[in-house]
């Protein structure tokens, strides 16, 4: 699998696979086009109330897209029942006049740019859309993704993969325009997939989750899956059966009911019974759509318009290669020739910092993090970069560290609230100090902001129990024992345990012990190879130590040149890398499970490969593996 990481992320476009992000190849490359500064036209920045857009293609072009988004926006709200709705993390629109300013950013293929509409590109601190504006529709490509931000940012609890990518594709197929929104216009060629293919059984559909066979490989099956659930919950929201999807994840999920049984409770039909109401459906040849009016004022109010200058222009093409692994190095290149013509650019700074902290080279992030903020103090990517550099230098340890890290996540927090990561660090900078109460509303806080990111969930749960908060601990410990991610379930079902074996002690009324120094780890979300989430931190506890305790050893973190893989133990693996002058084995216990990042699965046949791996040390010189990622 494929997972985000805050340093050298990895990009994302149109398809999503098992909260996976893989790109799209279009039909041919093009040349390589080097970015230029300022091109012919002039950069403008469209702000309505919820979003930014960057543009060269022309202000009503600019207006157009970022109207475009705030429908979107309104009609998830609309369709969701959401009074708030959020993104989890901040999001920058970029909108190319042509298809050759798009090439700038498109991810490669072969050394090559490949052809795209549209790409969506995650990150931690900072998502990108960029569309190209002078093809007929570059929406629903970034509609699909939009709609998965949003249901990380709007929907707490477990859905399964065939509502998570059914509601994507029913979301981006929208057609929106000043007075209304079109919704439900499922492209046909959809239903062509399912009346040639075949369709799957709706039980065998529900049963599909993201470590499963047809969610991740590529071919036949996993289209007539996208198909067919996008056909799901069309015929759901059209027989207004849509408010029972709570009923049936409630039933299968949390009171452990047969898939059968919830199916038969949930909307009234078994499923051999929903197989045959699908296949009617789809013969039928009859989709409703909904004319779904905007709201009033959404296409008047609050837009605002601003010049951007061919520096900023570049900054922000830079920002975009920066969080790209295609084109992080190149980001560096293109953000020291921003300084060459403006050696306090603010944003060029903070980038630069950003990539140094990337490549773990402190000292020179330490002085352009120093000079961004001299240049914007206001800036609050700058304060949450610095806490990120004090974290992996020293951590929570060092007092005086602890408490600027802490500094500069409030005021990073006080700039921007959204940014739920600085929450979630900051929740470990405050247990550090003792300050319990703070520090579970910070880490509440983060779950609030992101509630399907089940690192903080984690970190919630290490809270909880830093803090006593034992039946809260529980609960989120549940929740993410049904997690997809191997790493993740062990983890809860560890804590769990100790957490179950303290309770028990506590009410057979056994030795309890006040004020201990217990660790208390936080998990890397998704992202496993984000080294700011690394390590441990000593925090207060009603707790006794014994039964509260690091149950493996705290993951670190390593770059490196791979140079051979022994996998003569299949499924276990051993991996031989060179970090500086020493020799490091590497352990994978399951070479078909470990987190791979930068190619689709893991390789017995790597060599010669640059590589940073977060592992936990087992002795001198060797360690575990948790996660690989090719560089």
């Amino acid at each position: 699998m494929y997972y985000t990481a805050a340093l050298g992320v990895v990009m994302s476009t149109s398809l999503r696979v098992g909260r996976t992000f893989w790109w799209t190849v279009v039909l041919w490359t093009l040349p390589f086009i080097q970015p230029a500064f300022a091109g012919e036209a002039q950069w403008i920045e469209v702000r309505s109330p919820n979003f930014s857009v960057v543009t060269d293609a022309g202000e009503k072009r600019g207006r157009d897209v970022a109207l475009h988004f705030e429908q979107m926006r309104a009609v998830f709200g609309t369709l969701m029942a959401t009074a708030k709705v959020t993104l989890p993390v901040p999001l920058q629109i970029v909108a190319f006049r042509n298809t050759k300013e798009m090439r700038q950013v498109a991810p490669l293929w072969r050394g090559k740019p490949t052809e795209v509409a549209g790409l969506f590109q995650p990150g931690e601190d900072r998502c990108f859309i960029m569309l190209d504006m002078s093809v007929e529709d570059p929406w629903e490509v970034v509609f699909h993704e939009y709609a998965h931000q949003l249901m990380d940012g709007n929907i707490t609890g477990h859905i399964d993969p065939w509502f998570e990518e059914g509601f994507a594709e029913y979301f981006s197929s929208i057609h929106v325009d000043n007075k209304q929104a079109q919704v439900g216009k499922i492209p046909h060629l959809t239903y062509e997939i399912l009346l040639q293919d075949g369709m799957m059984h709706v039980a065998d559909l529900f049963r599909v989750q993201q470590n499963s066979k047809i969610y991740n490989e590529s071919g036949d099956h996993r289209t007539v899956f996208y198909a067919q659930s996008a056909l799901v919950v069309h015929y759901l929201y059209d027989n207004q059966l849509i408010l029972k999807i709570g009923d049936y994840f409630s039933m299968v999920v949390d009171q452990k009911k047969p898939m059968e049984d919830a199916i038969q409770k949930s909307f009234g039909m078994s499923s051999a019974q929903f197989d045959k109401v699908l296949r009617n459906y789809l013969s039928s040849g009859r989709y409703r759509y909904y004319a779904m009016p905007t709201p009033p004022g959404i296409a008047t109010s609050g837009y605002t318009f601003k010049p951007v200058t061919p520096l900023d222009a570049a900054a922000v093409i830079a920002d975009i290669h920066l969080h790209s692994l295609d084109f992080h190095e190149k980001a560096i290149a293109e953000l020291q020739e921003i300084l060459k013509a403006d050696p306090n650019h603010p944003a060029a700074l903070r980038g630069l910092g950003y990539g140094y902290l990337g490549k773990r080279d402190f000292p020179q992030a330490a002085e352009y993090f120093r000079r961004a903020a001299a240049a914007d103090s206001k800036d609050p990517r700058v304060h949450y970069y610095l806490a990120m550099l004090l974290n992996q230098q020293s951590g929570f340890r060092d007092s005086d560290n602890a408490a600027q890290i802490k500094k500069e996540l409030e005021t990073s927090i006080s700039l921007d609230p959204s940014l739920a990561d600085a929450y979630s660090m900051l929740a470990f900078a405050q247990i550090n100090s003792d300050e319990k109460d703070a520090a579970v509303k910070s880490a509440e806080r983060a779950v609030l902001l992101n509630p399907r990111n089940e690192a903080y969930i984690y970190n919630l749960a290490q809270i909880y129990m830093a803090t006593g908060k034992m039946d809260a601990a529980t609960a989120a410990l549940r929740v993410l024992m049904r997690s997809n991610n191997p790493d993740v379930a062990q983890h809860a079902s560890e804590s769990l345990s100790n957490v179950e074996t303290y309770k028990a002690m506590q009410s057979s009324q056994s030795r309890i012990v006040a004020s201990s120094e217990v660790p208390v780890q936080r998990l890397a979300p998704e992202h496993s190879s984000d080294p700011q989430l690394q390590g441990e931190v000593t925090a207060k506890s009603e707790v006794p130590p014994e039964i509260v305790q690091a149950s493996t050893a705290p993951l670190k973190f390593l770059k490196g040149k791979l140079t051979s893989v022994d996998c003569s133990a299949t499924p276990a693996a051993l991996v031989t890398i060179i970090s500086g002058a020493k020799t490091w084995k590497m352990h994978i216990r399951d070479s078909n499970h470990v987190i791979v990042i930068g190619a689709d699965k893991f390789s017995c046949d790597w060599t010669n490969q640059k590589v940073a791996v977060n592992y936990r040390e087992k002795s001198t010189g060797e360690g575990d593996v948790v996660s690989l990622e090719l560089q």
